[in-house]
């Protein structure tokens, strides 16, 4: 594939006519954007690039602009990807779909506040569209408007009355502003909709706990873990719990499976450790701590640590959420 590209561009030079030129010109377009695709199903990313790059070196064209932002996205070269999405929204501004691709484009940059003027230009295109008011409340959620995040989710699932996602976020900005009975009336419309999302029974264990319904929040965590073995938030909270109980046994018994399943589980150490130090266990709680420090040294515990040597009792102080 080397000389494929110069092929293809002296080739162009040779075309005679005008005509001659211009069918040359799409051949050569056409070539260049449907070995791009090609190249990208089979993974070939960075060809796939070069070959619509060069397509749209000889006439812009709007699908394969498309093309080019997914590549850019899997090849993680996110600021070209947004590039090419603002030509793309200065060659169709009214164009839904692409204006929700630049937002989400925006969360992953964390320009979350630019992304707000997209929603509202989307809702003024199409006031009927669930997912802008879903978006634009991430974005005002982000950016610290709450009570806003709130009112575009109520008007999300007005519009969308299973919009599973959008009741979830909603219980999360709720339990986050200390309404847990709120927060958990939506979780369970979410639950009731997508019965097997490990994340809704995560949040309503979380919930449940906020409400002082412990051996349910548990239930729930345990519930998240059947779904999936390896959610660690789920996991770091079920131990917690035992932890908080005062069943340090039991916790250290549970750790001690989590790790064996993971052991590069940086916060499995740091909970044993948290259980052991309460059981007395002194030598053990550091070594467990230390390992979670090499595992992770920009995690919370080193932030605690601050550098300096510290008492357990201080380390491991605080409530589980």
């Amino acid at each position: 594939m080397g000389n494929f590209f110069t092929s293809l561009f002296s080739s162009s030079k040779t075309a005679g006519s005008t005509e001659d030129k211009a069918k040359n010109e799409q051949k050569n377009f056409d070539i260049l954007k449907y070995d791009g695709i090609r190249a990208q199903k089979v993974g070939k990313v960075a060809y796939a690039i070069k070959c619509f790059t060069e397509a749209l070196n000889i006439r812009e064209d709007f699908e394969t602009m498309n093309y080019l932002v997914s590549a850019y996205t899997v090849a993680n070269d996110l600021e070209k990807a947004g590039e090419v999405l603002n030509r793309m929204v200065e060659l169709e501004p009214d164009h839904v779909a692409t204006r929700l691709t630049r937002v989400n484009l925006l969360f992953m940059l964390d320009k979350d506040a630019e992304a707000i003027a997209d929603c509202l230009r989307v809702i003024e295109l199409e006031p009927s569209n669930h997912i802008a008011y879903f978006m634009m409340a991430k974005a005002k959620r982000t950016t610290n408007d709450l009570l806003g995040a709130i009112a575009d989710l109520t008007r999300s699932v007005a519009l969308k009355e299973d919009f599973a996602d959008a009741y979830l976020l909603r219980a999360e900005i709720l339990l986050g502003l200390g309404q847990a009975k709120e927060a958990l009336a939506d979780v369970e419309k979410a639950i009731e909709i997508v019965p097997e999302e490990e994340s809704s029974y995560l949040l309503r264990g979380r919930i449940r706990v906020a409400l002082g319904d412990v051996d349910a929040a548990s239930s729930d965590f345990q519930r998240t873990l059947d779904l999936n073995p390896f959610n660690e938030e789920a996991c770091v909270l079920s131990g917690r719990l035992l932890i908080e109980r005062g069943k340090y046994d039991e916790a250290i018994a549970f750790f001690n499976e989590a790790i064996d399943t993971n052991p590069s589980f940086a916060k499995a150490y740091s909970e044993r450790g948290r259980a052991k130090n309460l059981k007395g266990d002194k030598a053990g709680a550091f070594e467990d701590l230390k390992k979670s420090l090499e595992l992770n040294p920009e995690g919370e515990e080193a932030q605690k640590m601050n550098g300096q040597h510290s008492n357990f009792d201080n380390m491991y102080k605080g409530g589980i959420f």
